[in-house]
């Protein structure tokens, strides 16, 4: 009998283990993908973990409202606080003065009670000593010693309170102007220096960075009018951030372009969102949807980054709400359909109901 022959095949299973990030504000993902925050937990939790690195992110303004400046303020403020490295590009003449429009992160519960006067954790301390006197003695609890200083993943910011200025100083924060200069080879140029420090030939990841561009086709821009050097820009940006430990977020009003150039930026984008504003008197979609007072505006997902694998992210929705809870944090929500008689009640998304008749029996198909 014929000895069997062993099957061979060119393809091999990858036993690698992917390394576990250690720098913070990064976190491990399935099939070895890296994702670094957007600043938003609820977007975060939609794209299934934030954004992934090496992926380049794009998000259509409007120009009825500065939504996009939202995302981009989170985006911004998550890294600083992590203390990653950030490029910050912007039409206007001076871009670090946005810095002291970026908002601030909310202490955990543990944080704010560390943070109280000295004189009332006292105080705190001998009420509890002198209650619990019969059980801890002369020894009180140590209420310092399970303090933990490390940063979240993802915080959420209040966006009436700026960030502290000793984020601000930082020496890992660039700034620049493309206003002025008349093409974007410096621009370019300065793109490839700052991502060369986020090279990925080495295997651990000690420091990510980040990348925030605004209004990239502003029509302050001397470039506004070359929309092929510009798309050669988002293609030569994309290549760099591909092989970089990092992510690059840029915001354009789509309006401004031509629409082959703009369905050719959409399909460079790695991410791709859009914002949209809310008219503030708008009665049928104020009869349409629930909780349309607390709205400011509408997140719309339009692809979602697929690296390391070939099947596609299935979104439950693609359309959010954006409300500031409190008007001081952003929160993002599903889309929930009023009842049809248009009176206060359950959505159906909550009710799981499909008709809109209130009379209960049958099914009749």
């Amino acid at each position: 009998m014929a000895a069997m022959k062993t099957r061979m095949s060119s393809f091999s299973r990858n036993t690698s283990v992917a390394p576990a990030p250690q720098a913070p504000g990064l976190k491990s993902g399935p099939n070895g993908t890296i994702f670094l925050s957007s600043g938003i937990p609820d977007l975060d939790k939609i794209l299934g973990g934030g954004f992934p690195l090496g992926s380049l992110v794009m998000v259509m303004e409007d120009t009825e409202a500065p939504h996009h400046m939202l995302l981009l303020r989170n985006f911004m403020s998550q890294g600083l606080v992590h203390n990653q490295p950030l490029l910050y590009a912007s039409p206007s003449k001076d871009p670090r003065a946005f810095l002291g429009t970026l908002p601030s992160p909310v202490l955990s519960k543990d944080d704010r009670s560390h943070n109280r006067d000295p004189e009332q954790l006292q105080e705190k301390g001998l009420r509890i000593a002198w209650q619990y006197k019969k059980y801890f003695g002369e020894h009180q609890p140590n209420f310092d010693s399970h303090r933990d200083t490390k940063h979240e993943y993802c915080n959420d910011f209040d966006l009436r309170k700026p960030l502290e200025r000793h984020f601000l100083t930082a020496q890992n924060i660039c700034c620049l102007s493309i206003q002025d200069p008349p093409n974007l080879a410096a621009f370019r140029d300065c793109c490839a220096k700052f991502l060369a420090q986020f090279s990925r030939n080495n295997s651990s990841i000690s420091c990510a960075g980040r990348v925030a561009i605004q209004s990239f086709c502003a029509p302050q821009c001397e470039y506004s009018n070359m929309e092929w050097d510009m798309l050669s820009f988002i293609r030569s940006l994309k290549g760099m951030i591909r092989d970089s430990n990092a992510v690059a977020v840029i915001t354009f009003p789509p309006s401004l372009l031509s629409p082959s150039s703009s369905k050719r930026w959409q399909h460079i984008a790695d991410t791709l969102l859009s914002v949209k504003a809310i008219p503030d008197e708008d009665k049928e979609l104020a009869n349409l949807l629930t909780g349309y007072q607390d709205m400011v505006g509408l997140l719309n997902v339009h692809k979602v980054a697929n690296v390391n694998t070939q099947v596609p992210v299935i979104l439950e929705a693609t359309t959010f709400s954006i409300k500031l809870q409190k008007r001081r944090y952003l929160v993002l929500e599903c889309l929930n359909q009023a009842p049809v008689d248009g009176s206060s009640g359950s959505s159906y998304a909550s009710t799981g109901s499909c008709s809109g008749s209130t009379k209960t029996g049958t099914l009749d198909f």
